[in-house]
């Protein structure tokens, strides 16, 4: 493989945003897709997946080129050597690298991929806390398996299509996908590629979702005509699979904090041919209060640490804060008290996070249940998904009762 210069220059722009910015890396990466438009399936493939590599292996990159933050371009290049080596790709004879030595870079990684938190590249803190919440033997299975690149899977818009009519169209297309034992409406794509740029992604007959994510929505076990809320809809992902699930009859109310994300939702709405969807953004506590005790389903998808979807999301690791857990546990308590007010008596609502931790998860469901609010719930089931077990995203379910 031969580096070409206008492509490594894009990467190491991307992982200055990154990583001294403090941008968002799938941000930055569909800024730096946009750069030129002569560049192929290929190049931009080469740009966001080498983006993604380096930010995923930050710690142990830098650890093995001795280097350390704040990172300027002349470390950056030393970064994108330790990656070009361990993966034998000859580095090109331009005055920005220096000149590399192969054999110590390898040494060097061999001798630090005995130690965890640099072969899984994780912060002390977050090793740490994965031990012990997890357990030393679960954590490394887990940090393992979250350190692999996320497979494209999409999920198939049952307004529209079905799966195998979907499958079909889009072999049309030159997209090869495989269906996924146990998850009926989901397709894994073959190789990686830009499916956005399909027909049948502009006619509305997919989202991009991950295999994990796809079960949460059946999870609320809804019907055509009831009346649902998506209390943290954001997007709207989830809004959209149920109202496919509901077969465009009934209400789906989808709620946020943030109009911007509504907006989208809207947008991707008209796409999917969802037409029970409204958007209502949370702008008082009111919107919520004129909601009690009316809605048949209620889903918290609650804002979390993300832990379970650090394969698609790695620079999660680096931009979270010790302190972030204990904060965002408050968060979840607190939409648990004051959404769950929205389920009717007999309806049903569930809890769902995109976390491995039992912090986040099965104790604040057993904490909710043990509050004055949450008295009037009962635990029907749980599920905590596991990457390393299931092959996709860590997550968390919990279906309650209101009696």
């Amino acid at each position: 493989m031969r580096l070409h210069r206008n492509l490594v220059f894009a990467v190491i722009d991307g992982l200055h945003l990154i990583f001294n910015e403090g941008e968002y890396a799938d941000k930055v990466v569909q800024k730096l897709l946009k750069r030129d438009s002569r560049w192929g399936s290929r190049d931009r493939g080469f740009i966001a997946e080498t983006t993604y590599d380096i930010v995923r292996w930050k710690r142990l990159y830098a650890e093995i080129a001795e280097i350390k933050e704040p990172f300027d371009r002349p470390k950056l290049f030393r970064m994108f050597s330790v990656w070009a080596v361990l993966r034998g790709i000859p580095i090109p004879d331009w005055n920005q690298f220096e000149p590399t030595p192969a054999r110590r870079i390898k040494g060097r990684f061999d001798a630090l991929s005995k130690e965890r938190k640099f072969r899984e590249s994780v912060p002390d803190w977050l090793d740490e806390l994965g031990v012990a919440s997890l357990g030393e033997k679960v954590w490394t299975k887990e940090l393992a398996a979250l350190n692999e690149q996320a497979e494209v899977i999409l999920r198939v818009n049952t307004l529209k299509t079905t799966t195998p009519q979907l499958k079909q169209f889009l072999t049309g297309e030159g997209v090869a996908t495989q269906t996924i034992p146990g998850y009926p409406h989901a397709l894994k794509l073959v190789e990686r590629g830009n499916v956005f740029v399909t027909q049948a992604f502009k006619d509305g007959l997919f989202e991009v979702q991950d295999a994990s994510s796809q079960l949460v929505a059946p999870y609320l076990e809804v019907s055509p005509g009831m009346r649902v809320v998506d209390a943290c809809a954001g997007a709207g992902g989830k809004s959209l699979h149920l109202a496919a699930l509901m077969e465009n009859k009934g209400q789906v109310i989808a709620l946020d904090i943030y109009s911007g994300k509504l907006k989208e939702l809207k947008r991707r709405a008209r796409r999917n041919g969802a037409h029970n969807i409204e958007t209502r953004v949370i702008d008082s506590s009111k919107v919520i209060k004129k909601l009690h005790g009316s809605a048949d389903r209620v889903l918290i998808d609650a804002p979390c640490t993300g832990l379970g979807i650090l394969r698609r999301n790695p620079d999660a690791k680096w931009k979270m804060e010790p302190g972030f857990l204990e904060k965002i546990t408050r968060t979840q308590q607190e939409l648990l008290a004051d959404y769950s007010q929205m389920v009717k008596t007999g309806g049903k609502m569930v809890y769902a996070t995109c976390s491995i931790l039992p912090q986040e998860n099965r104790q604040q469901v057993q904490e909710f249940l043990a509050s004055e609010r949450g008295s009037e719930f009962t635990l029907l089931r749980d599920q905590q998904i596991y990457a390393h077990k299931s092959g996709f995203d860590g997550f968390y379910m919990a279906e309650l009762e209101r009696k």
